[in-house]
């Protein structure tokens, strides 16, 4: 048995429930890191961060203590996660390929599609709404999100592996997956690299459907060049690589700022870093030029582990010569477990490449998943300011990026700087937490006057060490909580193992740290003043919060703002001390109890906050006058046993009798029972009644109220196992019928008992009085772990809530104990009934709060009359203000680039003679965001002009190319030949029979040779000159892209003469006035 509770229960004429509750239960506030986190992903423009799990859920972080949810209706794993940045959508594909769209202004899914072929690589084009997509069959597909049809579109354009083998002039055996999809910087996305299973890498120019570049163990096989390897003391000098030309893919990342460089990780634990910049074949083949490809060796074993993740993290911002590389894997197997950062410097090219350093970061349990956060919203060319690390179960670290790579390092290469745990807003395991209450104030506005004024001095943000910025602040808190007037309805109050005490404001789906009560007194030296928070207990009266431990000692604090000193009473059953101390602002422990040594189990105010009833786990029970600071009584609940006491409620008799007739109240009085009393129960099933304001009760009427026990004493005997955890429950009922036989007219309270298989309902005055017989007996098909009276917000019972150990929770009704709803743990928040669970739930209002692990949610049973529903008191996790302005920055940073003058004079010249197209790559750069988006949608709109080689056997008819088709209607007809008398013969010969034929008509057209469209029209469109136009304004507009690219690519050879011809008139100029012997 846990607890006796005291509510209200009103009904109306005949039984009829006047609030009824009606379940509509979901999860209302969530914090903490889910411990089936597997991957990370970050908006750099919002400053959010998003954790996908393996059970369906992802959890996106912000500022300011904003926090949400959101949970799939398929409890599957996640593979991949980004964010369509600073748009406030967010892709997430599951392992069964299911492709959502989350919006994050509503926290809902918007969209959900199943793709029928496995999905294994993906990556969003940044600054669109466009994504690339590759799966299993080596095919690169393109997919936009249309946020006005709020649906997945698949976009005409892809490219097949064998087509793109064919482009790129490589042989593949079989068809490969595409394991990575990296858009390169500054492209725009019209610039993919492709990595397939086997080792193949292609650099993908969409815009004109050709490979800039192909790499692959075949090249090294063939060059048998790999230099610039880097080792640790220790290593080998193989520069070889095995004589395999292929080798499996694990992880990819670019490692440089422009993208010219491409670091691959592969499962035999190498690392290779590729330069993907295009050569000529010239180049290719002269041996003196440098090589395209650098290895890394992280350890010298031949049997080493894959490389499973690389990141790359630049130097500066401005500079191009080197960054860090972090690496999970390539170590040898059966090694220590570390995250590997590699300073790496290149100072004339890839070949120049060199590790300066080495660090391991130790993990704090499995590796899961990693990301960089950028200052700002160019990852590639911006620093690094932090750095997450995500290990199972739940682990989340941070390092700050200044500090960590500035840090010196040991001999051994491991850091001397120390990961730091990511501040979570309720801690739940360090410190420990071992009971937590959820309180109403009911809506006193004045007692949350001083609270609030508390609130605005703690609300700050996280503390970070080095004076780090923390770099989420996405979010924008709710209307509501920003309006200074709102009075505090709720707080959430947290007990731990430190013996600290925890408050925070619940009044919306937002928890903001209040204070923070330390269990020791500053001066005063107390026996268990460090023990564990076992009991909790809050008077919203007058505002009094008494802490339980385990050491039996009971603090009493005054949540009212002190100033400068006061003193503390400390107050035993053989002494009573007073200390003056010196107390800062705040709220602070004013005086302390101490009647047993016994763990506190059970604590419960009175109705007026004067007296506080205290159970022990040694059965023992207490109470204390808070305002006269004397212990009033200490007394054993039940002779001869020595079990906890678990609950506690108070019982008004005269309240309750001036409710009954006359004939009831001089029963009542004739029984002589106490007005105010006591109701204890133990864990063994034991109830009994104690008068709460005298000292304690006379021996004669101990012993008798101790043997109103349980009712069928036998049964408890013969299942004590059952009966060992028992929840018991008071029910105030006021109604003028009643159809229970065993109810006596009009009396107004009940005493509901919740054990673990078993339900009972007492008339609790007939059971002071003897009688032991329930009105209602419900016996349970499963175990119970946990339950509570529901109540609404003006504090009138409505239902009964009943949570078992498989994680089912019920609603039943008051007091019939009928079954109204029901839902599950798992299906609100994927979560499993675990030991001890229920010592962290409490209930409010129609509010569930429960901590599972690192993890803290707030469930929200009933939909009307709830403030958590409400859209107005909701945080939003898309900032729509700051996505307009860095929008707008960005167009203007666009403008101004595509305004800037290239460089002029001699060195202009030769820049711009030398670099051909990639010049024109960067005039591409200059245009809008805007307008570079729109470019690369109308690419996608079209079929890849990439064609394979062998002929599709589904086309049966050839259509003919655009340059067989004439546009002349008329085709003027060859002349004739010299006269011939045969020649003027047979035209008489036809004349005439042409005149037969058509007898004499003279109206009849002259035959004429029919054009190549009108053919097409009459037998291949059926004569429908609709489809005949179509079909020829369809090859007019090809033959205009095509004249385009021409007139593009003349007039780039015309700018490259005249920057050469410039060249040779400066060249020649400076060479008229130099001796032949300067030459």
């Amino acid at each position: 048995m846990k607890r006796l509770l005291h509510k209200a229960l009103h009904q109306g004429e005949g039984g009829t429930h006047v609030d009824v509750a009606q379940m509509d239960a979901q999860i209302a506030l969530h914090y903490g890191i889910p411990y089936t986190a597997s991957l990370l992903a970050f908006d750099p423009v919002q400053r959010l961060l998003a954790l996908a799990t393996l059970d369906g859920r992802i959890k996106i972080f912000g500022g300011d203590n904003i926090e949400g949810l959101l949970i799939s209706p398929n409890s599957l794993p996640y593979k991949f996660l980004q964010f369509i940045q600073n748009q406030g959508f967010l892709i997430a594909i599951s392992n069964e390929n299911e492709i959502q769209v989350w919006n994050l202004e509503f926290r809902q899914l918007f969209y959900s599609s199943k793709w029928n072929i496995n999905i294994t690589a993906f990556a969003v084009v940044e600054g669109t709404f466009l994504m690339y997509l590759g799966d299993e069959n080596g095919l690169l597909s393109v997919l936009k999100y249309d946020v006005d049809d709020g649906k997945l579109q698949k976009m005409p354009y892809n490219v097949p592996i064998h087509s793109l083998a064919e482009a790129a002039c490589v042989s593949l055996e079989d068809p490969q997956s595409i394991v990575g999809i990296l858009p390169q910087p500054d492209t725009f996305g019209t610039r993919v690299l492709i990595a397939y299973e086997k080792g193949l890498l292609v650099l993908w120019d969409v815009s004109e459907d050709r490979a800039i570049s192909v790499r692959g163990y075949g090249d090294l096989h063939m060059k048998n060049q790999i230099t610039g390897a880097q080792r640790d003391a220790g290593e080998d000098e193989d520069n070889n690589i095995s004589t395999e030309e292929e080798r499996e893919i694990c992880s990819l990342c670019w490692a440089s700022q422009g993208g010219s460089t491409v670091a691959v990780g592969y499962i035999t634990g190498d690392i290779l870093l590729w330069d993907m910049t295009a050569r000529s074949s010239k180049q290719d083949n002269r041996s003196d030029e440098p090589s395209n490809v650098v290895k890394l060796q992280l350890a010298s074993g031949s049997r080493r582990l894959p490389v499973i993740v690389l990141h790359w993290s630049s130097g500066s911002a401005d500079s191009n010569k080197g960054g860090h590389l972090f690496v999970y894997g390539g170590d040898d197997m059966g090694s220590e477990e570390v995250l590997t950062v590699l300073s790496l410097e290149s100072t004339t090219g890839l070949e120049s490449t060199r590790c300066m350093s080495r660090m391991d970061l130790r993990l704090d349990g499995s590796f899961a998943d990693m990301i960089l956060i950028s200052d700002s919203g160019f990852p590639y060319k911006s620093r690094t300011s932090a750095v997450f690390i995500l290990t199972n179960p739940g682990q989340l670290n941070f390092y700050d990026g200044g500090a960590l790579f500035s840090v010196p390092k040991t001999e051994e290469g491991k850091a001397q700087i120390e990961a730091q745990k990511f501040p979570v807003t309720v801690p739940t395991t360090d410190p420990n937490i071992t009971v937590t209450n959820l309180y109403s104030l009911n809506g006193r506005e004045s007692q949350s006057i001083p609270l609030k004024k508390f609130v605005v001095k703690q609300n700050a943000a996280p503390f970070m060490q080095r004076n780090m910025k923390w770099p989420l602040t996405g979010g924008v808190p709710s209307e509501m909580s920003m309006n200074g007037n709102y009075t505090v309805e709720r707080i959430y109050i947290a007990g731990y193992q430190d013996s600290s005490v925890r408050i925070w404001d619940a009044t919306f789906p937002v928890l903001t740290p209040m204070f923070v009560l330390d269990g020791k007194v500053v001066g005063v030296n107390m026996d268990g003043e460090n023990s564990a928070v076992s009991s909790l207990a809050f008077c919203s009266l007058n505002m009094t919060l008494a802490v339980g431990t385990t050491s039996g000692l009971i603090r009493i604090y005054k949540l009212r703002e002190h100033t400068g000193g006061s003193s503390f009473h400390f107050v035993s059953e053989s002494k009573q001390e007073v200390h003056v101390v010196q107390h800062g602002r705040g709220f602070h422990c004013h005086v302390a109890f101490l009647a047993s040594n016994s763990p506190v189990r059970s604590l419960r105010f009175t109705a007026s906050g004067e007296v506080l009833a205290v159970g022990y786990q040694n059965g023992q029970l207490a109470s204390f006058n808070a305002n006269q600071l004397s212990i009033m009584f200490t007394v054993d609940c039940a002779s001869g046993t020595n079990s906890p006491v678990v609950s506690l409620s108070n019982y008004n008799v005269v309240t309750s009798a001036a409710k009954a007739n006359e004939q009831q109240k001089e029963s009542l009085q004739s029984a002589k029972s106490p007005a105010n009393v006591l109701l204890s129960l133990t864990k063994d099933g034991h109830f009994t009644v104690h008068d709460s304001m005298n000292d304690g009760t006379s021996e004669e009427e101990q012993n008798q109220l101790s043997e109103d026990k349980f009712p069928s004493q036998g049964h408890i005997a013969k299942e004590e196992s059952v009966l060992d955890k028992k929840q018991t429950h008071t029910v105030d009922k006021s109604q003028k019928n009643t159809r229970q036989p065993s109810h006596s007219g009009g009396s107004d309270s009940f005493l509901l008992v919740c054990c673990e298989d078993l339900v009972l309902l007492f008339s609790l005055p007939s059971l002071i009085q003897g009688s032991n017989k329930p009105l209602h007996r419900i016996k349970l098909a499963k175990h119970c772990c946990w339950s509570a009276v529901l109540t609404n917000i003006d504090g009138k019972a409505c239902g009964f809530i009943l949570v078992y150990q498989t994680g089912a929770i019920e609603l039943r009704s008051l007091p019939e104990l009928a079954i109204l709803a029901e839902s599950s743990l798992m299906s609100l928040s994927r979560w499993s009934y675990k030991a001890g669970m229920e010592k962290s739930m409490s209930s409010a209002n129609g509010q569930i709060a429960l901590v599972n692990g690192s993890e803290l949610a707030i469930i929200s049973l009933i939909a009307s009359e709830n403030a958590f529903r409400l859209p107005e008191s909701m945080p939003c996790l898309h900032d729509k203000v700051l996505a307009a302005a860095a929008e707008a920055a960005i167009n203007a940073s666009m403008d101004q680039k595509r305004n800037q003058t290239p460089a002029g004079g001699i060195l202009g010249g030769i820049i711009k003679g030398l670099k051909g197209k990639e010049e024109n790559a960067k005039q591409k750069g200059s245009l809008s965001a805007q307008t570079m988006s729109e470019q690369l949608e109308s690419i996608f709109l079209k079929e890849s002009l990439v064609e394979p080689s062998i002929p599709d056997p589904d086309d049966p008819i050839e259509e003919l190319s655009i340059d067989d088709i004439d546009i002349d209607d008329e085709i003027p007809l060859a002349p004739p030949p010299a006269s011939s008398t045969s020649h003027v013969n047979k035209k008489t010969t036809a004349e005439e029979e042409r005149a037969k034929l058509f007898e004499g008509s003279s109206n009849v057209e002259k035959p004429r040779m029919r054009t190549h469209q009108e053919i097409l029209t009459k037998y291949k469109f059926g004569g429908d000159a609709a489809a005949a136009a179509a079909h020829a304004k369809d090859k007019l507009m090809q033959r205009q892209e095509k004249l385009e690219r021409i007139s593009q690519r003349t007039a780039e050879l015309e700018s490259g003469a005249e920057n050469f011809a410039s060249l040779a008139q400066e060249l020649a100029k400076s060479m008229e006035n130099k001796k032949w012997w300067k030459l």
